[in-house]
C-alpha cells in the first residue's frame, strides 16, 4: 500500500493538464542519473538521481498525452520521435513505490521496470536508494529459503497459497524447531508483497549473519481482505481469514515444518490492513500468539488490554510503530488510527506490558516505514 496510488486523482489529471506539462525547474536537479535497480533487465528508464528525483521515458508515437501517477502526477512531453520524457516535481521518499502510467486515459504498466502486487493490480515498481539500505541489502552472508506451499482449505472449499521463509541450516539441522512469525500484507496486496517489496528473507538472513536474532520461521499468506473495496473495508468480515489462518494454515505449517508449535514461540504481525487484522485475530487467540506487531495498523489501548482477558499473562510484546510523516497526518486518518499510538503505547508500559513504539523516520505509508519495522521487531521476538 502506497500514498501516491490514492493521491492522482483527476483532479490533478486536469491542473497538470492546463499547465501545458510544464516541468520542474531543472537547473537544480542534479544530472547523476542512473536506471533504478528494478527496471527491466537492458532498460535504461526509469532513472533516478542522488537527490531521488525520477526520470521517465516512454515511447507512445501515437498516444496525445503520458503521465506518471508518481510524485503525485508526472505529466511527460513527446519529442519528434514520438518519447515522451519527464522528471518528477521532486524527489522522492526513499524506499520502494508503486506508480503506473496513464497514457490517453488508460492505465498501464511501464515497460522499463519489473511489476509488484499492489493496490489490487500488479504495478510497475521503483526503488529510490536509502541512506540505511544495508539492513535489507543482498550480502554474501547464508541465505534462508522462501518457498511457496499450498494448503488445503476446507472453509473456503479450495487449496490456498503461503510462502514460508525457512532460515539459514534449516534443511542441514534436521532434528531443530523454530518458533514461528505469521506476518500479514497490507490492502491491494498478496502473500508476495513482503518478500518481494518488502525483502522480508534478505532482512532475516543479515540480522541472523550479525548474530542479532534467533532463527525463526515467517509465514505469509493471503490476508483476503482485497475482496472489498477500498473506502469500505470498515466492512470487512475477518472471520472467514481468521478460520483459514488459525484452524488451516497453522495446523497444515506445524505439521508441515519442524515448529516449536506452542503459544510462546508463534507471532502474528501485519502491516496496514494487515495489522488491523493482526489486532483482532491475536485478541481472539491469545491461546495462540504471545508477540504482536502493528506496522501502521492501529495500536493497543489499555482499554483493549481490559477487556481481554488474559491479555497481560499471556501477551509477551506488544510492538507498534508507524511513519513519520504517518503521525503527522493524523488529523487525516492516516494508517487506519486512532488516537494516540505513543500514548496508548506508554499506557501499557505502565501497566507493566513489554510495550515498544517505534517511528520510521520522513517516511509515510510505504515499504521503507515496515521494513525498519520489521528489523526493529525481529530482534524483540522469541526472548
Amino acid at each position: 500500500m502506497k500514498r501516491n496510488n490514492f493521491r492522482f486523482t483527476v483532479t490533478m489529471l486536469i491542473l497538470w493538464g492546463s499547465l501545458c506539462f510544464a516541468q520542474t525547474d531543472t537547473t537544480q536537479i542534479k544530472d547523476d542519473f542512473k536506471p533504478s535497480t528494478l527496471n527491466q533487465p537492458g532498460q535504461d528508464y526509469p532513472q533516478v538521481n542522488s537527490q531521488g528525483y525520477v526520470r521517465f521515458s516512454i515511447k507512445a508515437p501515437e498516444a496525445q498525452s503520458v503521465s506518471v501517477s508518481l510524485g503525485g502526477g508526472t505529466p511527460l512531453a513527446k519529442n519528434e520521435e514520438g518519447i515522451w520524457t519527464g522528471t518528477t516535481k521532486g524527489p522522492e521518499d526513499e524506499g520502494f513505490h508503486y506508480y503506473h502510467l496513464t497514457v490517453d486515459g488508460g492505465t498501464f504498466n511501464d515497460p522499463g521496470t519489473l511489476n509488484f502486487y499492489g493496490s489490487t493490480r500488479w504495478e510497475s515498481g521503483i526503488e529510490i536508494p536509502a541512506h540505511d539500505q544495508d539492513f535489507y541489502a543482498l550480502k554474501d552472508v547464508p541465505h534462508g529459503r522462501v518457498q511457496q506451499i499450498l494448503f488445503p482449505s476446507a472453509s473456503t472449499g479450495t487449496s490456498r497459497r503461503a510462502f514460508v521463509y525457512t532460515p539459514p541450516g534449516y534443511d542441514k539441522e534436521l532434528t531443530k524447531q523454530y518458533p514461528v512469525l505469521y506476518l500479514q500484507h497490507g490492502w491491494g496486496e498478496d502473500e508476495t508483497a513482503w518478500s518481494n517489496q518488502g525483502h522480508a528473507n534478505l532482512i532475516m538472513d543479515n540480522l541472523i549473519a550479525e548474530g542479532k536474532i534467533k532463527p525463526f520461521l515467517i509465514v505469509m499468506t493471503y490476508g483476503m481482505t482485497n475482496e472489498i473495496k477500498f473506502g469500505g473495508l470498515r466492512n470487512f468480515d475477518i472471520k472467514p481469514f481468521q478460520t483459514v489462518l488459525v484452524d488451516e494454515l497453522i495446523p497444515y505449517v506445524d505439521a508441515n515444518f519442524r515448529t516449536l508449535s506452542d503459544q510462546p514461540h508463534r507471532a502474528m504481525a501485519g502491516l496496514s490492513m494487515g495489522g488491523m487484522e493482526t489486532k483482532t485475530i491475536t485478541l481472539a487467540n491469545l491461546d495462540k500468539f504471545s508477540h504482536i506487531g502493528l506496522f501502521s495498523g492501529g495500536s493497543f489501548s489499555m482499554e483493549d488490554v481490559d477487556k481481554t482477558p488474559g491479555f497481560i499473562d499471556k501477551v509477551k510484546l506488544v510492538f507498534v510503530s508507524f511513519g513519520s510523516r504517518e503521525l503527522e497526518n493524523r488529523s487525516g486518518r492516516r494508517g487506519g488510527f486512532f488516537g494516540d499510538p505513543k500514548a496508548n503505547a506508554d499506557a501499557l508500559k505502565q501497566a507493566g506490558i513489554n510495550s515498544v513504539f517505534y517511528i520510521s523516520p520522513s517516511t509515510a505509508h510505504e515499504f521503507l516505514s515496515w521494513r525498519r519495522s520489521l528489523y526493529e521487531f525481529a530482534p524483540l521476538l522469541f526472548k
